[in-house]
């Protein structure tokens, strides 16, 4: 499984990214695909989650009614739409996939760097 994420960049608090995973090499239909980032200094800490299959979604409190995590499912990609953005989302953002029936995330793509200006 490969996984390449994209979209990262610059923005002002109160503004919008987009993030892209592209994921390729097998079928995804049994899969979670899953958003992270890792802040200057922290651990690295979940975001958002997709499960591929049915679409059932998981949001870390912080970022729900700000973020949406979707899928599109003829490309293999998963996105996630970060609005409102604040400073504290300033981190980088890391795209991984597990198993339904695992619990640790075993793929990961490289990252992407979100940083937000106040």
């Amino acid at each position: 499984v490969q996984l390449q994420a994209s979209g990262g960049g610059l923005v002002q608090a109160g503004g919008s990214l987009r993030l892209s995973c592209a994921a390729s090499g097998r079928t995804f239909s049994t899969y979670v695909m899953g958003w992270f980032r890792q802040a200057p200094g922290k651990e690295r800490e979940f975001v958002a989650a997709i499960s591929w299959g049915d679409g059932t979604l998981n949001y870390t409190d912080s970022v729900k009614g700000r973020f949406t995590i979707l899928r599109a499912s003829a490309k293999n990609t998963a996105y996630l739409q970060m609005n409102s953005l604040k400073p504290e989302d300033t981190a980088v953002y890391y795209c991984g996939a597990r198993k339904v029936s695992d619990g640790e995330y075993d793929y990961w793509g490289q990252g992407t760097l979100v940083t937000v200006s106040s």
